[in-house]
C-alpha cells in the first residue's frame, strides 16, 4: 500500500507526518521505551530560536489567562519562559475570574487589531460563568494559535489547513519517533472531549490508521488490547493499566492528575508497564514539552505569514 497524501497537514509538519506510515523495524523490544519528550522538543525549541535570530523575526504572543486555576498558571508560566528563551515577545494578561466577557473581548479585539501580535492564546478552562465558545470566537482565526477557533477547525477538515493544534502535533511527533507504523495500525482514543479528540482522529486517519473512540466510562479491554497505538487523555490517575495494552503498542499519554502527595502523573499506569515491551510517553515528559514547543512553531510560522 503507497504512502497516503496528507492534504490537510501544513507543508512544514508533511516530513514528520509521512514518517508516521513508516514500516516497523525488526529490533526486539525488552522493556518500555519511555518516549523522550522533553529531548524532542529541546531540538525543536532550538531550531525555532535559530530561525528567529537568522531572519531578523519579531514574533510576539499574547496570552489570556484568567482565574486562579494552579495548573493554568503553571502552563502559562512554562510558556512564557518558553517563549522567551526561544525569542518570543509575550503579553501575559492575568485577570480575576470575574472579570466581565466584555472586558476580555476587549482585550482580543485590541489584539487582533495589534500588527505587533501574532499569535493569541486564550488559556483554557476560563472560570465557571464565562462564555468559552464566544471568547475563542472572538479571536482573528490568523492569530488563533491553538487552533481552537471555529474557522479552523473548519480548515482543518476541509483540507485548508495552515497550522494544527499544538497539542495534534505535538502527540504525532511523539508517535512518528517510535518504530510503530500507523498506516493500517487499530488505534484508540480514550477521551471525554470531542473538542481534543475528534480533530485527532480525522489526523489519524489521514496517516492511514483505523481509529476507535472510546468512552472512559466503559473502557474495551479486548479492543484496547487489540490496539497498535492507543491515545488517552481523561485526567482519570492510572485508568488504563498492563491489563489493557498489548506488547509493542505506542501509548501516548495526554492527561495529568496531582497524586495526594503532590507528585503528577497521567491516566496511564506507568509501573505496571514498565517491563512490557513497547513506546509510551511519560507524564510528566511527554506529550506537554512537545506542545509548547508546537505552540511556538505556530507563532512563528503565524509572524511570517503575516510579515
Amino acid at each position: 500500500m503507497g504512502t497516503p497524501t496528507l492534504r490537510v497537514v501544513p507543508r512544514r509538519l508533511l516530513p514528520h507526518v509521512h514518517s508516521l506510515v513508516k514500516f516497523p523495524v525488526n529490533a526486539m523490544l525488552c522493556l518500555m521505551n519511555l518516549i523522550d519528550g522533553r529531548t524532542l522538543a529541546r531540538t525543536i525549541r532550538d531550531e525555532i530560536k535559530a530561525e528567529i535570530a537568522a531572519k531578523h523575526l519579531t514574533p510576539k504572543l499574547g496570552v489570556l489567562l484568567v482565574g486562579d486555576d494552579a495548573a493554568s498558571h503553571l502552563y502559562v508560566n512554562l510558556k512564557e519562559k518558553a517563549a522567551n528563551e526561544a525569542g518570543i515577545a509575550t503579553d501575559i494578561r492575568r485577570l480575576p475570574a470575574t472579570t466581565p466577557d466584555d472586558e476580555l473581548k476587549n482585550i482580543i479585539e485590541s489584539w487582533n487589531t495589534d500588527t505587533a501580535v501574532n499569535a493569541i492564546l486564550v488559556q483554557v478552562p476560563l472560570p465557571e460563568g464565562h462564555d468559552t465558545d464566544a471568547i475563542i470566537a472572538k479571536m482573528n482565526p490568523q492569530k488563533d494559535v491553538d487552533g481552537f477557533h471555529p474557522s479552523t477547525v473548519a480548515a482543518l477538515y476541509e483540507g485548508r489547513a495552515t497550522i494544527i493544534s499544538p497539542v495534534h502535533e505535538g502527540i504525532l511527533r511523539l508517535i512518528a519517533s517510535t518504530d510503530v507504523a500507523v498506516n493500517t495500525a487499530k488505534t484508540t482514543i480514550v477521551a471525554n472531549s470531542d473538542v481534543f479528540s475528534k480533530p485527532l482522529e480525522y489526523l489519524l486517519r489521514k496517516a492511514g490508521a483505523f481509529v476507535e473512540m472510546m468512552s472512559p466510562d466503559s473502557l474495551d479491554r479486548a479492543a484496547l488490547l487489540q490496539s497498535k497505538m492507543i491515545v488517552i487523555a481523561v485526567g482519570r490517575a492510572k485508568l488504563l493499566d498492563r491489563s489493557m495494552i498489548s506488547s509493542g503498542s505506542v501509548v501516548i499519554d495526554v492527561g495529568t492528575n496531582k497524586t495526594p502527595e503532590g507528585k503528577t502523573i497521567g491516566d496511564v499506569d506507568a509501573e505496571s508497564v514498565k517491563d512490557l515491551p513497547g513506546w509510551l510517553s511519560p507524564v510528566p515528559g511527554g506529550v506537554g514539552p512537545m506542545t509548547i514547543a508546537m505552540l511556538l512553531k505556530n507563532v512563528v510560522e503565524m509572524a511570517k505569514s503575516q510579515m
